[in-house]
């Protein structure tokens, strides 16, 4: 191998270091080398610091790119080289090179043989990683509560699979109409053990909680992406957005069935004015008085709230141009006030909005 490795070297630097690397990792796991060996090896290789961190099974190592150990550096930065130890897993072993320094072969080999090497020996010394639990209840609603403590929510959270260990990694909380409480990856796809990617709602990945992925037609509400620790967060703002979602039935027509909390903004304050057991606001009072007026009205009422002219307003709801006219004549006199107008316009849509929001409270 290492004749191989200085005939590669001759033609191909990279090629040859990357054999000299697969040679010197095979040569420590025939001596059944142990962890800070490993990780030694890889830093001492890559001419930069390495460092090991599995949670699950309290392990935390960070070595010099002169052998010496030191660890308590602080958390591990997002653009380091890094592998995780697990399919699917969290990164546990990492190269402390600069982002800018630009994707390299070897190091790619350094971490894919020193991650095969430290995951036997925890395998043969610590027992393997107990598998994440993504179908407790119990460990998604811990991860959600804002009042469990801190640790007990990490620990969860680990318990569930979520890389509590990867500062760059981001949850968004999910709320559905008639399910259980869900977390799901924010990023790119993760690949499923079918070799299908496994999306969720909008774009998100790597569902947890649930069980299954987010249906279009399901009402839903995202929260924004966070940090686990803040994943309370994302579960409250989830539960507000739940609230603006609509299946689209002729009470509410023209909703959608899947908000997100970062789309709404302030609009999500309007929330805390429809509370259970408060009066409904006069303009709400008025669109229920004229939506059992006319089968109509709410489809042609929502249509201008929610297109950008009245022209697009007839198309969406399949009428003439004059009949749309003739029914928002009816419709001002019954509101009392005009709909036509920006300011109209602007009154309507918050009506709609407190109408939908005092009917799911």
């Amino acid at each position: 191998m290492k004749e191989l490795a200085g005939r590669l070297a001759a033609v191909d630097p990279d090629a040859g270091a990357a054999v000299a690397v697969i040679a010197y990792f095979d040569r420590l796991v025939e001596t059944r080398a142990g962890l800070e060996a490993l990780v030694r090896g890889a830093a001492v290789l890559a001419g930069c610091p390495a460092r090991l961190a599995d949670e699950e099974r309290r392990v935390w190592l960070r070595v010099e790119p002169d052998g010496r150990r030191k660890d308590g550096e602080g958390l591990p930065e997002p653009g380091w080289p890094s592998v995780s130890l697990v399919p699917d897993g969290p990164p546990a072993l990492w190269l402390e090179r600069a982002e800018d320094a630009g994707p390299s072969v070897v190091d790619a080999v350094i971490l894919e043989r020193a991650s095969a090497a430290v995951r036997s020996v925890l395998d043969r010394t610590r027992g393997r990683a107990p598998a994440p639990r993504t179908d407790d209840p119990a460990l998604v609603e811990t991860v959600l509560d804002a009042d469990a403590p801190l640790p007990a929510r990490l620990h969860a959270a680990r318990r569930l699979g979520l890389g509590t260990g990867d500062p760059a990694a981001r949850f968004r909380a999910v709320a559905t109409a008639d399910g259980p409480p869900r977390i799901v990856t924010d990023g790119a796809p993760r690949i499923a053990s079918d070799g299908r990617p496994r999306t969720t709602v909008d774009g998100t990945h790597g569902i947890v909680g649930g069980g299954r992925p987010v249906s279009s037609v399901e009402r839903a509400g995202v929260g924004p992406a966070v940090a686990v620790a803040d994943l309370p967060h994302s579960w409250a703002a989830a539960r507000v957005a739940l609230r603006f979602a609509s299946d689209g039935d002729t009470q509410e027509p023209g909703g959608r069935p899947v908000v997100h909390s970062d789309d709404l903004g302030d609009v999500a304050l309007l929330a805390g004015l429809a509370v259970p057991g408060a009066e409904p606001a006069p303009d709400v009072r008025a669109v229920e008085a004229a939506a059992a007026d006319a089968p109509w009205m709410l489809r042609t009422l929502h249509a201008v709230a929610a297109t950008a002219s009245l022209r697009a307003a007839a198309v969406e709801i399949n009428v003439h141009h004059s009949t749309l006219q003739d029914r928002l004549t009816h419709a001002e006199h019954l509101l009392g006030w005009p709909v036509r107008t920006p300011q109209g316009r602007f009154r309507l849509q918050l009506a709609l909005t407190m109408r939908h929001l005092t009917r799911n409270q």
